[in-house]
């Protein structure tokens, strides 16, 4: 009679001997998977974060360009308002041709002093050198709305670094410039000489 009772108790430690072994299997596979699901979120959100980090780097060097402008022209930039890429969209600047976008006019519609830079995406260089190429011709058949600029419209640059596509049209205060030689000439020379500048200054912020 002692016998069974002994294999019963002895099957009984067995069983419960394997469910703790079995728990402890389940509980222990279920920590490594968290451990592992954790692992593959810290290292998606350090690659997210770095590529955020790559982004804003070159969003900010492309609106520091600016603070660049200022320090080469000095009172002479003039922009002080900017632009959303919305203002091309009649010369066909559409989202798909560009990454970046920075554009910047003054407040003053008088003046016309303009910056405008796209950002164009890859192999889209040419669609954004159009799009400005129109944009410029459009404001040279419209000088007769400000007579006045027609030699700083007729000055503007289009110049093309890497994959940014830059317009200019820079000169700040011509009034001076229309007494020499009594016509646009020195006004032009002026305004290409500003443009120069601000070129030089853009193609070394972007690495040109």
């Amino acid at each position: 009679m002692k016998k069974p009772v002994i294999c019963l108790c002895m099957t009984a430690l067995l069983l419960g001997f394997t469910a703790c072994q079995t728990t402890e299997n389940s509980e222990s596979s279920q920590e490594n998977s968290v451990a592992e699901r954790n692992e593959g979120v810290a290292s998606n959100q350090k690659d997210t974060e770095l590529f955020s980090g790559d982004k804003e780097a070159e969003q900010k060097d492309i609106n520091s360009i600016r603070q660049t402008l200022v320090e080469v022209l000095g009172e002479d930039y003039w922009p002080d308002m900017q632009i959303a890429p919305e203002y091309l969209e009649e010369y066909g600047l559409y989202s798909d041709i560009y990454d970046e976008f920075y554009g910047e006019m003054p407040k003053d519609t008088i003046n016309v002093d303009t910056l405008i830079i796209i950002g164009a995406k890859e192999g889209m260089v040419e669609e954004a050198e159009e799009v400005l190429n129109r944009y410029r011709e459009a404001l040279v058949e419209d000088t007769a709305q400000y007579p006045v600029n027609v030699g700083k419209i007729q000055a503007s640059r289009i110049e093309t670094i890497g994959n940014y596509v830059c317009f200019v049209q820079l000169g700040a205060d011509i009034t001076k410039e229309y007494g020499k030689n009594g016509n646009e000439d020195a006004v032009i020379r002026h305004c290409q000489e500003q443009n120069e500048l601000a070129i030089e200054a853009i193609s070394k912020k972007l690495g040109g």
